[in-house]
């Protein structure tokens, strides 16, 4: 039987109140009950949530025809045409960019050597396996800090990753006029927040600080920008690249709707704010600071190339396809799942990419 609370409650019975980044680090990915380690079928119709990979492999088949025109400009003489995928899941993307390289680019797909950076071994298994007709293509990497990973030229890339970073949740104090942190503890057994002293920096509000509500909560990830910062110092020459929900602007971030910020819970397609019930069985994500993250590329020396809705950078892709005829044919099936991954009802307007380069 599995018992997904076993880790927190022992760490927080040592500790008495841990923040809310250690709770969600453990829910997600604790080796025997975190909720990426032990459900390889929450995505999908079936599971919890629909990502842009689960609609379909016209996702996935787009990236590839752009991943293309972008390596083609490169000039790497001597070194393999490289496409990093972080945080793969179980390999489906990977199979959607590498089966279409094959049947359409196959002088391409010979030279090509497709890196997955997962730090976990079962993850990796779940890859493997479904990655196992493409072996001879596909290399493994424990991380940034692994010594077997050699440096990036090419394509280093990540979808709907960053949102799954641990946030710490911070808490506006009215009265005092200052910022506290969300932590979780126990009480009778249940957990419980409990307010804490900051353990990270928080953004500036600036004038908006004077007129937020008592308990006003945002969200911050010192860990997915510090990731991104490993990211883009890795990156010796190519695009960087991630898909996510977010915003930009101080006036996004410090919105007056959201006043208990955009962390929330996914299970069997049910949204909900309720964080703290059976950890381990349920998705948590939070909205990514694209300003934040922005920032630390450009200033390991990126540049910045696009940040735009995740519909008109599909839709641009699209328009290239249909001049350069090599996409292959443009079925009643794709034609759906591209509505699903533009419609702004759908996935259009709720996802954004962002690209840097060197």
């Amino acid at each position: 039987m599995k018992m997904p609370n076993v880790h927190i409650r022992e760490e927080i019975r040592k500790k008495g109140v841990i923040p809310f980044a250690r709770f969600m680090e453990l829910a997600l990915y604790c080796p025997e009950t975190g909720y990426y380690e032990s459900l390889k079928d929450n995505v999908g119709r079936g599971g919890d949530f629909i990502t842009s990979v689960s609609v379909g492999s016209l996702f996935g088949e787009l990236l590839a025809f752009q991943f293309a025109a972008w390596l083609a400009e490169l000039k790497i003489p001597g070194q393999p045409l490289t496409i990093l995928e972080a945080g793969a899941h179980d390999g489906k993307l990977a199979a959607d960019i590498l089966r279409w390289l094959q049947a359409h680019r196959p002088a391409f797909f010979a030279r090509l050597e497709y890196r997955i950076l997962e730090p976990s071994p079962r993850r990796q298994a779940w890859q493997q396996q479904t990655l196992q007709a493409f072996a001879p293509h596909v290399r493994w990497f424990s991380g940034f800090s692994d010594p077997a990973l050699p440096s990036s030229h090419g394509i280093l890339f990540s979808n709907e990753l960053l949102d799954a970073f641990p946030v710490h949740r911070l808490g506006w104090d009215a009265p005092a006029q200052q910022w506290f942190e969300w932590g979780v503890t126990l009480a009778a057994d249940a957990f419980t927040w409990a307010k804490l002293p900051p353990t990270v920096p928080h953004p500036s509000a600036t004038a908006l600080e004077a007129v937020l509500p008592d308990n006003y909560t945002i969200e911050v990830s010192p860990a997915a920008e510090h990731w991104w910062s490993l990211a883009a110092n890795h990156l010796q020459q190519g695009k960087l690249l991630t898909f996510d929900y977010g915003f930009t602007s101080a006036e996004e971030i410090f919105s007056p709707v959201r006043t208990s910020g955009t962390l929330r819970a996914y299970s069997n397609h049910h949204v909900t704010s309720d964080l703290l019930t059976r950890p381990g069985e349920q998705d948590l994500t939070a909205h990514v600071n694209f300003s934040a993250i922005q920032t630390v590329g450009e200033t390991a020396g990126l540049t910045t190339e696009i940040y735009s809705p995740q519909a008109r950078f599909l839709t641009q892709i699209l328009a290239r396809t249909q001049i350069d005829q090599s996409f292959g044919e443009w079925t009643p099936n794709r034609s759906r799942q591209f509505q699903t991954l533009t419609h702004p009802e759908h996935l259009g307007r709720a996802f954004q990419v962002l690209v840097q380069a060197r």
